[in-house]
């Protein structure tokens, strides 16, 4: 007697499938390959790390995967000083060149815990945002951060000031990020972020209405490329001119 349940089952067919029927698994790894991360000629460490890609096969060419990608690390990496270690900077591939990718400034970021270590009781944070246009084309937007502190010999627990205060502080901290990154190309300009050139130009600035502590460039973004930006990822490689590039940025005495 045939049961209902073996109508439509394949009676040839074996536990396992079919002799030689199984799929060789070919290890991932082996179709890919290594490229080199290199910084802009500005930096102490230019090669920070490597990154994986699939091999060109047919239409799908590897350097094309490569560009765009962002990475993320240390300041402290790349200057080779651990002082630095609270600043993380973003950079972006912009082109490959053989077994290199060069990559170009993306974005720049404070760590969470020099963020926290600032945040205090009896204080008051003071924080502006501006967009500003470099020479060479690039659009970036430039968070500042500072904090409040206690007048010289003051008794008063808190340091706090007044709303009018506030706004004059940010006004100032604004003014000087807008004339300091819109007078420099990005090259010049990730100088100035990096050896905080302009957080002291902004502490000396606000100092006069209010005192003030811990001022620092907190974030930048990075809002559009410049039209040019095949010409500036040139210069930003080009090392020859690493020692101008790199001196130190003197604060301008104000009367």
């Amino acid at each position: 007697v045939r049961n209902s349940r073996d109508v439509g089952k394949n009676k040839g067919a074996t536990r396992g499938g079919k002799k030689g029927s199984r799929k060789r698994v070919i290890d991932p790894f082996l179709r890919k390959e290594w490229y080199d991360l290199v910084a802009p000629a500005h930096f102490t460490e230019r090669s920070f790390g490597q990154t994986l890609v699939t091999r060109t096969t047919g239409k799908k060419i590897a350097s094309d995967s490569l560009k765009g990608r962002v990475y993320t690390i240390n300041l402290a990496d790349l200057q080779g000083d651990e002082n630095l270690s609270y600043r993380t900077l973003k950079l972006k591939c912009e082109d490959v060149n053989g077994k290199e990718c060069l990559t170009n400034f993306y974005g720049m970021d404070f760590t969470t815990e020099k963020l926290r270590s600032l945040v205090r009781k009896w204080q008051q944070i003071v924080e502006c945002s501006v967009d500003v246009k470099t020479t060479d084309g690039y659009i970036l937007r430039v968070f500042g951060m500072a904090f409040t502190k206690k007048q010289p010999r003051q008794q008063k627990k808190t340091a706090y000031a007044q709303s009018a205060q506030l706004r004059a502080i940010r006004q100032q901290m604004m003014k000087v990020i807008t004339e300091q990154c819109t007078s420099c190309d990005l090259k010049a300009l990730v100088v100035k972020f990096t050896s905080e050139a302009i957080s002291k130009e902004m502490e000396s600035a606000a100092q006069r209405v209010f005192p003030i502590q811990n001022v620092f460039i907190r974030k930048v973004k990075l809002i559009r490329d410049s039209p040019s930006r095949v010409a500036v990822l040139a210069a930003m490689h080009d090392s020859t001119k690493v020692a101008e590039a790199g001196r130190t940025v003197e604060r301008k005495e104000t009367a």
